[in-house]
């Protein structure tokens, strides 16, 4: 199975680095705790102590246009938080 894993870089997921050294990742709905562990310790090189995810659910959205009202909803999808062992941490930057 390939699962994909993009970092998530809000204020609060700062936050939740500075202060608690917990990463947030937008991960496939698929994949659970054992392979995010095992992508993000093979990704980044570092000790996973724990991981904890959340599904994030589909919001309802409606837009005005010149044919009418449209309704739609946006993707569900899954939130992983991730804590690194004490004294390490990811760089997300320096691929840039």
């Amino acid at each position: 199975m390939n699962i994909s894993i993009k970092p998530v870089i809000t204020e609060k997921a700062t936050r939740l680095q500075d202060r608690l050294q917990v990463y947030t990742f937008r991960v496939s709905p698929d994949a659970d705790k054992n392979q995010i562990r095992h992508l993000v310790e093979s990704l980044y090189g570092v000790k996973v102590v724990r991981v904890n995810t959340a599904v994030v659910r589909a919001k309802n959205k409606n837009r005005w246009t010149k044919s009418g009202l449209l309704r739609g909803n946006t993707a569900k999808w899954k939130k992983a938080f991730v804590t690194v062992a004490e004294g390490q941490n990811i760089d997300f930057y320096s691929n840039i």
